[in-house]
């Protein structure tokens, strides 16, 4: 990686990068080279764009956002880089509120609505073309030269449908504003200290709930870039397929650079830490170290997602043997599991409660401990009483799932676990049984066997569809499925 000949931040006025240089801040820089600097450049502004996909969209998400708070300015940022260590930055990933609202994904733009009679005005904030007069565009550690060429304000307008300015000029807008304000606080600090006498806690929290909620149903766009997530990720599992006998020569990397790889050529990137668990660490919910040996005769329990371009994730599991081929043992428990994952998906249907598919589920688990004798003389009903089932299946059955692989984490109680289901909704349904390595309370050849089943489903008018069915389920379609990759 080339060394930035400036610091990150010069001054922006002609002057005082002239006055920096001169003091020796940018070595090297002679006048010619300067002068030289800011001409022969093309124009290279682009003409006649055509809006984003999802512009429609966006503007009705802000439509029914305005409604919800009128009189009330509301600030929307994307967020900032962080930086990864002392001049490097980690990828940047605009925020969530802030990317469903917009449809861009660039950093440091705000949205702002400032309140009219009738509504209010949007307007998005974002750092024009780099300045070629002063030295930004090529002294600048963000300069264009730097770092690639970013829209003008003209441009992003056409793109989308949004008024733009310079955000350079909003923190001293937003200082002298008056009125009620809200702001979606934690990405983008320059903008809260502008905001520090103008915003409550509270305040600013409803603002996060209600964006939160919004997004439990889908709408037709987001339930394309779903379809589109859980595709691409059917490939990434049949990737890894074909490379087990890699990584059994190396490790659980080799499995998580495989998917990623899928990942990157379809998408924007993985929607999570990929959980790439052979052996017993499948009975980790969150291995995602994915440093240890992948050995034949043992399970992978392969957990990860593709998030689409429009950041729409896919949340995918598959346990699978292997050498291709389930143990007695194996395959007992993966039955159950899948069983259980049955019982939890036929429960998903409109007018239903949140917690069905989930009580559903454990229903299943619970009878199948009771029939292995890992639970006494307790009877099934008993067990579920008193959570003891939960010793092996440990986590909840699933999620909301859309923008974030654990969407809409923010919603209030009374609308998620709580709620009813209605079309629209997606999420999760990931039963899963874990034994541990050093659990003395199961028979010795259970401990390290760890099996969970997720797929994402979407609630219909009539029922439910599985937007992840291009991955086989069923013990048998399993090793089919790997035997023919594997060819």
């Amino acid at each position: 990686m080339a060394e930035e000949l400036t610091p990150e931040n010069p001054e922006t006025e002609e002057e005082e990068t002239v006055k920096q240089r001169k003091n020796g801040l940018y070595p090297g820089v002679s006048d010619e080279l300067a002068a030289n600097m800011k001409s022969g450049w093309a124009d290279t502004e682009l003409h006649g764009l055509e809006p984003i996909a999802q512009a429609a969209h966006t503007a009705a998400r802000r439509a029914a956002l305005s409604a919800r708070f009128p009189g009330e300015r509301l600030v929307i940022p994307a967020g900032n880089l962080k930086t990864r260590s002392n001049d490097t930055e980690y990828a940047f990933r605009a925020s969530t509120e802030y990317a469903y609202l917009t449809g861009d994904q660039t950093q440091d733009g705000v949205l702002v609505l400032e309140p009219t009679e009738d509504g209010h005005e949007a307007t998005i904030h974002l750092l024009p073309r780099s300045n070629r007069e002063n030295g930004e565009f090529w002294l600048d550690g963000q300069g264009e030269l730097w770092v690639g060429r970013r829209h003008s304000l003209t441009e992003a307008e056409q793109l989308l449908g949004i008024p733009a300015k310079d955000v350079r000029e909003l923190p001293a807008a937003l200082t002298e504003a008056t009125g009620p304000v809200r702001n979606v606080r934690g990405h983008d600090a320059g903008i809260e200290a502008a905001l520090t006498d103008k915003v409550t806690a509270e305040r600013d929290e409803e603002l996060r709930v209600f964006l939160s909620e919004a997004r439990l149903v889908k709408d037709a766009f987001e339930i394309a870039e779903l379809e589109k997530a859980c595709d691409a990720t059917a490939r990434g599992f049949e990737d890894v397929v074909k490379i087990l006998d890699k990584a059994e020569a190396t490790s659980e990397r080799y499995i998580e650079g495989t998917f990623f790889l899928r990942a990157r050529i379809e998408g924007n990137d993985i929607g999570y830490g990929s959980i790439c668990a052979a052996g017993p660490h499948a009975t980790t919910l969150h291995w995602v170290r994915n440093d240890g040996p992948v050995r034949s005769g043992e399970l992978l329990l392969l957990d990860a997602g593709v998030e689409t371009n429009d950041l729409y994730t896919a949340d995918v599991t598959r346990t699978l043997p292997i050498n291709g081929t389930f143990t007695p043992l194996q395959r007992k428990i993966y039955d159950a599991v899948y069983e259980a994952q049955e019982a939890g998906i036929a429960a998903v249907k409109p007018g239903a409660d949140y917690r069905d598919f989930h009580d559903a589920a454990q229903r299943v688990l619970a009878e199948k401990l009771v029939e292995w004798g890992l639970l006494g003389d307790l009877s099934v009903d008993k067990v579920l009483e008193l959570g003891l089932q939960r010793r092996w299946t440990l986590h909840g059955t699933g999620h909301m799932l859309g923008m974030d692989v654990h969407d809409c984490a923010a919603a209030r109680t009374e609308t998620y676990v709580d709620g009813t289901l209605e079309p629209g909704v997606c999420l999760t349904v990931e039963p899963g049984l874990y034994f541990q390595a050093d659990d003395l309370t199961v028979p010795e050849e259970y401990r390290g066997i760890g099996v969970r089943i997720e797929d994402d489903i979407l609630v219909t008018e009539d029922g439910n569809r599985n937007l992840s069915d291009k991955l086989p389920r069923r013990a048998d379609e399993v090793e089919e499925w790997m035997a023919r990759l594997k060819g």
